[in-house]
């Protein structure tokens, strides 16, 4: 499958099967916004001061604000999806994360991006478990910001069968 136009589009289980081991990306750089880091704040009810408190922050250890891990982890689905999109399947699921990690904090002003790796395309009865590796850094960190294995459950338009040799499944 041709990897050079993002994001790519695959709609079998052998197009996401000759994915595997394929590193997609970076997306476009994505900027972290008091007002985005606030937002996140105000809907997970999550206000702790390193995140929402300007001035305690800038004279802290930190120099500033910095983004909630799990902000960083919401992004997934969004910068992922500029990579590598599901769309000509009739639906997806986030079925969840095996590894997330934060191995360095998102200073509030920063601009993250994303790389993925398809890890692997099981096909399961009724439908296709895709697991990814997706990496979020920071622009000027030497580090990534968040690392998780994201897995994802797509299902095929009716008219495409999984297993073309079992049509009952």
């Amino acid at each position: 499958m041709d990897t050079t136009t993002l994001p790519i589009r695959p709609t079998t289980a052998a197009d996401l099967t000759a994915l595997v081991g394929e590193e997609l990306g970076p997306t476009e750089w994505y900027e972290i916004t008091q007002k985005r880091v606030n937002a996140f704040a105000d809907a997970t009810g999550d206000q702790q001061w390193i995140h929402v408190d300007v001035e305690k922050a800038a004279a802290s250890t930190l120099g500033g604000t910095i983004a909630h891990g799990l902000f960083s982890l919401s992004l997934g689905p969004y910068l992922s999806s500029r990579l590598l999109t599901l769309e000509d399947f009739a639906h997806g699921l986030n079925y969840g994360y095996n590894k997330v990690r934060f191995p360095a904090p998102v200073p509030v002003g920063s601009r993250v991006r994303m790389r993925v790796t398809v890890v692997s395309a099981e096909e399961l009865p009724g439908g296709i478990q895709v697991t990814t590796a997706q990496v979020v850094e920071c622009e000027g960190s030497d580090k990534p910001v968040m690392i998780a294995e994201s897995v994802g459950r797509v299902i095929p338009h009716p008219d495409h069968t999984v297993y073309p040799d079992r049509p009952e499944l």
